[in-house]
């Protein structure tokens, strides 16, 4: 499998914000937030933030090894961080290990923290976001090799946010996936179970004709909105959801 670098960052930014990186470990954060708000001492404060939630998290998984490994849900132990037991719950829903909502997690959990200081913030985590804002937002959606690929875009309204927009990917990236889907995109008000439910949908895609059942089945599980699976030139579409051309940036 290719890991391609993460040009598809450019798909969701956002004129009207500034954008910046955040990078703690394996947590690598993309951040838009409005203009006026940005600072470097903003972006000082989610590092600190960032490395306040991944130490207590660290430690829970070394010591707590099936967490950290298990393909199926696994119960947190008492006493476990937070972010642990909303990963728990979350794969439980879904069916799937608790790790699968660690991106979407860990991007909601700062997106929640920003929202007190920006009315419009956006943060990615690994292909994950969490998204609040004000105005009328575009998404695109990256499906690697697939004709669709950088064709289409989620159009997302302020009232349909805070959301989560979560990607599972069987041919890009270096994620764990038993399938082979281009792209699963789930929408879910948290980010942490349309983490999960994209990392399932995925899993039950081999070829295209399976993108109407796993989108199906993705919004069947009570708290996701909208899923979009795409596998070549095939594309399922089901719920709260609109999609719109991605009209190409000019720089």
């Amino acid at each position: 499998m290719e890991y391609l670098k993460r040009t598809y960052r450019t798909l969701f930014h956002q004129d009207d914000l500034v954008h910046f990186q955040v990078v703690v470990r394996q947590t690598d954060l993309d951040i838009g937030v409005r203009r006026e708000r940005f600072s470097p001492a903003l972006a000082n404060w989610v590092e600190k933030l960032l490395r306040e939630l991944r130490e207590p998290f660290e430690v829970y998984i070394k010591e707590h090894p099936a967490f950290l490994h298990s393909l199926v849900p696994c119960e947190p132990l008492s006493g476990a961080p937070p972010i642990a037991v909303d990963m728990a719950q979350a794969a439980r829903l879904a069916g799937v290990g608790p790790m699968a909502a660690v991106a979407g997690a860990f991007a909601q959990y700062i997106g929640r923290a920003l929202a007190r200081r920006s009315k419009d913030i956006i943060v990615e985590n690994g292909g994950d976001i969490y998204l609040r804002s004000t105005r009328r937002r575009t998404i695109g959606i990256f499906a690697g090799a697939s004709p669709l690929s950088n064709r289409i875009a989620l159009e997302i309204k302020p009232e349909d946010t805070p959301i989560g927009i979560c990607t599972s990917s069987g041919t890009v990236g270096p994620s764990f996936s038993k399938g082979r889907a281009d792209a699963a995109v789930i929408l879910s008000p948290s980010a942490i179970l349309a983490d999960a439910v994209a990392t399932a949908a995925g899993n039950m895609v081999q070829d295209s004709g399976d993108v109407q059942t796993a989108a199906e089945f993705a919004t069947a599980i009570e708290g996701v909105t909208g899923a979009v699976i795409i596998k070549d030139d095939r594309l399922a579409a089901c719920g709260k959801l609109k999609l719109v051309p991605l009209v190409p940036r000019s720089y």
